[in-house]
Order: C-alpha cells, then structure tokens, then sequence
C-alpha cells in the first residue's frame, strides 16, 4: 500500500468532509423536532410551507430545490420520487438521509449547496407529493442533465422518461 498516491488524499478529504457536513447539518438542526418514525407518513400538500416543516420534508426539499430549482414542477416532484424510489430499492440505503448523503450520490450535497439554498415553497410542494406517493418517473432510480458532464457509467442505465431537462432511469 502506497499512502503516497493520489487516491488515498482523495477518500481521506471525501471522508473528513462528509463528517464535517454531517455535523454541521446535525448542529444546524439542534433543538428542532424530531422526524417522524417512518418516512411514509401523510402530509398533505395544503400544508407544506418553509416553516415549521418535518426532517423528512426539509431534506428533500433542500435536495430538489438544489438539483432542480430552475426545473419544471413535474420535474422537481420527478427528483424528490427518484429519492423515494432509492429508499425503497433493496440496492440503496433504507431511509431518507441514507440515501440523500450516500457519497458521491448527488453532486448538491457533495458541495454543499443544499445547505445554502432556502427551498421555495415550489420545492417544499413538490417534496411532499413525492412523500405521499406521486411518481412521474415511473419509477427510476437515476436522473441527471444531460447538457452538464456526467459520469459515461450513466448512460448505460435504461431511460424511462425526460421531464424538463432532466432524464429519468432505473
């Protein structure tokens, strides 16, 4: 093992700052109310707004409004349902924040964007219609942009659908 090659700087860096982010969620967070138990819980889309919203409800949001604030609504709900969809697959983490902070999953996270986005209530909106179930992917597991680099293993995922300007896979 050659601690002097590159790759090693790289997951060490990787690592502290996805322990740093993880903190400074948890102490940005400190003294709010707990999350629901379960992540499949009813909260009607009438009353989704910025304030006073679940754990469950201001990730997503914070993660669609950063990966597609400037997308169509069906698009946003299309973003919140792939994280949905991840949480149900056998292949991704069990919950919520599993799937949202997996490494290397979204690229909002990775440089912290989500955490310097308030979320419109056009994100909190669609947040909550894919919490309660709404799924204009069809299922998918994947969506990226195609007109931005992505990585090629993307591409040979099975397209379902495009909604705005992202493209939807499983």
């Amino acid at each position: 093992m050659d601690l002097r090659k590159p790759q090693y700087y790289l997951a060490a860096a990787v690592a502290v700052f996805l322990v740093l982010s993880c903190s400074a969620y948890l102490i940005w967070r400190q003294g709010e109310p707990e999350a629901a138990p379960s992540a499949y819980y009813s909260e009607s889309v009438a009353e989704a707004s910025p304030e006073g919203i679940s754990d469950n409800m201001d990730l997503l949001s914070r993660v669609i409004h950063a990966e597609a604030g400037d997308e169509p609504y069906l698009g946003k709900v299309g973003v919140g349902a792939v994280l949905m969809n991840r949480m149900r697959s056998s292949t991704f983490p069990n919950s919520l924040s599993g799937v949202i902070f997996e490494p290397y999953a979204f690229e909002s996270v990775s440089n912290g964007l989500i955490w310097q986005r308030t979320p419109s209530e056009e994100s909190v909106r669609a947040a909550a219609e894919a919490l309660n179930g709404f799924d204009p992917t069809y299922g998918a597991l994947f969506f990226w942009n195609p007109s931005k680099p992505v990585a090629p293993w993307i591409w040979t995922r099975q397209i379902i659908t495009q909604i705005g300007q992202h493209v939807f896979a499983i």
